[in-house]
This record gives C-alpha cells, sequence and structure tokens, in this order.
C-alpha cells in the first residue's frame, strides 16, 4: 500500500476573486496529487471561487473570525490542527499570522508564511505595528516564501529577517488558457460598443482603492479630451466587482464618457474578453506580483503598469509594455495616446509580453518552486 502524501493547510484571509486567491488555486490545481494533499483554511470566509479548485477531495474551512473574534478563532485553529494533522500549515500576509502558534502549540512541524502584497492603509511597508508584528512572530516560522523581491528586501531589511530564511517565488500564469487568438475577437463585449478599427484598453482587478481605477477612468477621459485622431475610437473596459463599483461608474457619468466605457462585472471567461484588448492597464497603487499582468502578457498584450512593488519585475520597460508612476494621470494618458497611435508598436511589445510569460512565468515553475521549499524546510532534522 503507498504512502498517504502529506497534507499543506493552507490559510488565508477569505476565498474569493483575487491575485492570492487564483495562484493559491492554481498551485493545489496543478500540484501532483501523488506529492501533496492540500486543505484551506479561510480566516472569515469562501464564495463560490472555490469552485475553480478541480481536487475534489480539498476541503475548504470558514472561521469567521470577525463574528467570532480572535481568541475563539485561534482555539479552533488549534483544534482543526490537531485533527488534521498537517505536515505543513502555509499562512499568508497579516491575517495568516494567526494561524502560527496554534500551529506550533498543535505540534505542526512545519510552518510557511508568504508574504502576497501590501493592504491598502501600508502601500510601502511603512508602519511600525505590522512590521513589528512580523518581527514577534517570527520565531514561529520554519520559512517564508515572497513573491517578488520587492517583499523579499522588505522582509529582509525591515523586519530582519535573515535571506537564507526566504524563498522568493513568482506566480505562475496558465499559457495554455490564457493565449493569444488569430484574428481580433469581440464577441465577448456588448453588441455595438466597439468594431474592428476601436483601439480597447482594459483592465481587470477588484474595484477597491489599492486598485485605482479611478486613475485610469480620468486618464482615458484626458486621451478623448486631448487626442482627437484617435479619441472616437477608443474605449475602455473595466473587469471587476467590488465597494467601488458604484463610485467608478458615477465618475464615468460625470466625465460624460460613459458610451465609450463597458464596466462588465465579475467574469469567469477573463481569456475571452482580454481577446478584444490592444493593451491591459494596471493602475493600482501597490503591488506584490499581479496575476492579471501576468495573464495579459499570456494572451500577448502589452501592459501599463504603474512602478509599483513586483510590477517592475514583470513589465519590462519598451519591450514587453511601459510603466509610470501611481496616480499619474498625465503619464497614463500619453502611454495610451502612443499606443493608439502606434499599433505595429503595441502589437509587438504583445509579442514580446507573450513569450516573456512563457519563457519566465510558467505555471510548471512555480509549481516545482513550491515543492522544493515544502521538501527543503519539511525535511527531517
Amino acid at each position: 500500500m503507498s504512502a498517504v502524501p502529506p497534507l499543506v493547510l493552507h490559510v488565508i484571509h477569505h476565498l474569493q476573486m483575487g491575485g492570492l486567491e487564483n495562484g493559491l488555486v492554481n498551485l493545489i490545481n496543478h500540484m501532483p496529487p501523488s506529492r501533496y494533499r492540500h486543505a484551506i483554511v479561510c480566516v472569515e470566509d469562501y464564495s463560490d471561487f472555490r469552485q475553480r479548485i478541480r481536487r475534489p477531495e480539498v476541503e475548504v474551512y470558514a472561521l469567521h473570525r470577525s463574528r467570532i473574534g480572535v481568541w475563539q478563532m485561534r482555539k479552533e485553529l488549534y483544534q482543526l490542527f490537531r485533527r488534521l494533522r498537517p505536515a505543513i500549515v502555509h499562512s499568508r500576509n497579516m491575517s495568516g499570522l494567526d494561524a502560527l502558534l496554534p500551529a506550533r502549540l498543535a505540534g505542526v512541524p512545519c510552518r510557511v508564511h508568504g508574504e502576497h502584497g501590501w493592504d491598502v492603509g501600508d502601500l510601502k511597508g511603512e508602519r511600525w505595528k505590522p512590521t513589528l508584528l512580523r518581527r514577534l512572530h517570527a520565531p514561529l516560522v520554519s520559512g517564508y516564501v515572497t513573491v517578488s523581491r520587492d517583499l523579499e528586501t522588505y522582509l529582509a531589511e525591515r523586519v530582519g529577517i535573515g535571506r537564507g530564511r526566504i524563498s522568493q517565488v513568482y506566480n505562475g500564469v496558465d499559457t495554455d488558457r490564457f493565449v493569444p487568438r488569430p484574428g481580433r475577437d469581440l464577441s465577448a463585449l456588448p453588441d455595438g460598443f466597439a468594431d474592428e478599427g476601436c483601439f480597447i484598453a482594459g483592465t481587470v482587478g477588484r474595484l477597491q482603492a489599492v486598485k485605482d481605477q479611478a486613475t485610469l477612468v480620468r486618464a482615458f477621459a484626458a486621451v478623448l479630451k486631448t487626442a482627437p485622431d484617435v479619441a472616437a475610437g477608443m474605449r475602455l473596459v473595466i473587469v471587476g466587482d467590488g465597494a467601488l463599483a458604484q463610485p467608478l461608474r458615477a465618475l464615468v457619468e460625470e466625465l460624460g464618457i460613459g458610451s465609450q466605457v463597458w464596466f462588465a462585472g465579475a467574469s469567469n471567461d477573463v481569456p475571452r474578453i482580454m481577446a478584444g484588448f490592444d493593451v491591459f492597464v494596471l493602475p493600482s497603487l501597490s503591488e506584490g506580483i499581479s496575476n492579471t499582468i501576468l495573464e495579459a502578457m499570456a494572451c500577448g498584450l502589452p501592459v501599463l503598469a504603474t512602478a509599483a512593488g513586483g510590477n517592475v519585475e514583470l513589465v519590462q520597460e519598451d519591450y514587453s509594455g511601459r510603466l509610470f508612476q501611481p496616480g499619474d494621470t498625465r503619464a497614463l494618458g500619453g502611454l495610451l495616446t502612443d499606443y493608439a497611435r502606434t499599433p505595429a508598436l503595441c502589437r509587438q511589445h504583445g509579442e514580446q509580453a507573450r513569450q516573456a510569460a512563457v519563457e519566465r512565468f510558467s505555471l510548471s515553475a512555480m509549481v516545482n518552486n513550491y515543492m522544493a521549499v515544502y521538501e527543503k524546510l519539511a525535511a527531517p532534522r
């Protein structure tokens, strides 16, 4: 009889549509079942996003911390760890720190902690309290994983974690699902919204403050006013949902550009929507490593992104896209105008973005790197 593979228990805040969550689902779906079993603990709750997990044996637990309180949640974590006996607990970001002490007390032999990005209230990791909490929890951590070199530097230089304890693993993208399509595919867009002659800029992400879609909306409106040679054919697609959905719609109406902007809402068919884009834009104030940038690159789109966090590690200036400073409406408007006026350059950058996605950010590389981390840290001492 073959041995049962060890269990990795992943602790995240909320299993819903997002970059961290998408990366976790990809990891579980593509890691060989013969190597590791998986389960997920949500500090708060989960949505129907869990249906993207293709392995039916993966259990998902919701603890509802905001309802039961942090100490009751820690008690329930301890009991869960004692019952499931995971070989590895892999916590992520600030809320995942609460799992480390219960895991240690429950006798979990290996405790991995991952850092995936910044909170909107701490965009550069400068607040003292989150830094102190990370430092206090460091003795409970067997090893760290960061999704960018920027976050690795933060842990080493700000928190004081030895670099030998940190592994940097880029997110991977499914280059078979996210793939350039022959010709122009506008089938996912509303009837009459755009035609073959239009230049379509698009963004994908949760509609929340840290993603700063308002800067993109203002930049797009500025292009319509200042570039009459391309204005009539410009279109903007915003994919995602969240707390700022209504304020963004109100801003679009206030600027008088409603006929040239489509709010797609949350979607399970992002590749088909991206097939209609000419350029992908990520105007976020801060990022770890953006899955949507990787997905856009894999679709053969050039990327306009803020020079924030891990974005500079993905987008090669004047090769696979261009970078601008967070909140710089004028600069973003100029970059959109340049691409609209030079479609050949736009296509060239898109082709080179696809090549980079395939060569540097494959799912297989991500999965293999995580398995290497698990095997190194969980090896008997």
